[in-house]
């Protein structure tokens, strides 16, 4: 059984109307995480499917959580990359109906370990328009968008519309010419920068922290390597206890994952 939300989620604000409803099943503690919205093609090439499950995964090891719409393809790809508990899957359905069939365990487990929100209740099916509200949804909930594949006139380029009216930035994989004619034509137009070097890229993110480091505010703050300073009057005697266990270092001042 699917749970209204009660919580405001700011980053919805720069939809075009915040949902009347929203509903979810799992933890919502993903949503005070940083957030990337990962979309492309149901059909990703071998090439397009190899490096979005690397963004994915390597963005997840930095305590990112990627978003994405639970479709066949690169949806697919950036849930399972990232690791059921690291992502938000957004629903064109009702919360008691798990589409598309074939992931019903894939949705199943992030109900589990995830977090899945959709703005219907449940019992309702999907249809053209439902898929639409889905992707403006999965767009907002993200910092940026990576598109990592997609044709022209896709529903990958109408969340490109989306992100670019809430002022996101996009990124997209470098790809053969006479291929992902959409991501090849907003790198044409200047609309994206494409991601030529995934740890580069993610490198943005902060560094791998520790397995048994948990991802709470404090590794967020530390992945910015702050001060020593900075982080004991935030976070007093917590600095000392990170540090002897081994999961941040301290030098000449300045703290850093380990």
């Amino acid at each position: 059984m699917s749970k209204r939300l009660s919580k405001h989620i700011n980053a919805l604000n720069a939809m075009k109307k915040y949902p009347v409803e929203l509903f979810y099943k799992g933890n919502l503690a993903l949503l005070d995480r940083p957030k990337v919205s990962i979309v492309g093609t149901r059909r990703p090439s071998t090439y397009t499917r190899q490096f979005t499950y690397m963004l994915a995964r390597s963005l997840a090891k930095r305590g990112v959580c990627i978003v994405s719409g639970a479709a066949m393809g690169v949806d697919t790809i950036a849930h399972t990359g990232a690791g059921e508990e690291n992502t938000i899957a957004v629903m064109a359905t009702g919360l008691d109906i798990r589409y598309p069939v074939l992931n019903r365990q894939m949705i199943e487990t992030i109900e589990q370990k995830g977090l899945i929100l959709s703005q219907f209740n449940d019992g309702f099916r999907a249809t053209g328009w439902s898929f639409v509200v889905r992707n403006e949804l999965v767009v907002a909930l993200g910092d940026i968008l990576i598109v990592t594949e997609a044709d022209l006139n896709s529903g990958s380029m109408r969340s490109v519309e989306y992100a670019l009216k809430m002022g996101k930035d996009i990124f997209v994989l470098s790809q053969r010419i006479d291929e992902s004619l959409g991501t090849n034509m907003l790198l044409n137009e200047g609309k994206a920068t494409v991601i030529s070097d995934v740890e580069n890229f993610v490198s943005r993110f902060g560094e791998v922290g520790s397995e048994e480091m948990v991802k709470d505010d404090f590794f967020y703050f530390c992945q910015a390597s702050p001060t020593f300073d900075a982080t004991v009057s935030k976070y007093g005697d917590r600095i000392y206890e990170a540090e002897l266990e081994g999961l941040v270092t301290i030098h000449n001042g300045i703290v850093r994952l380990s």
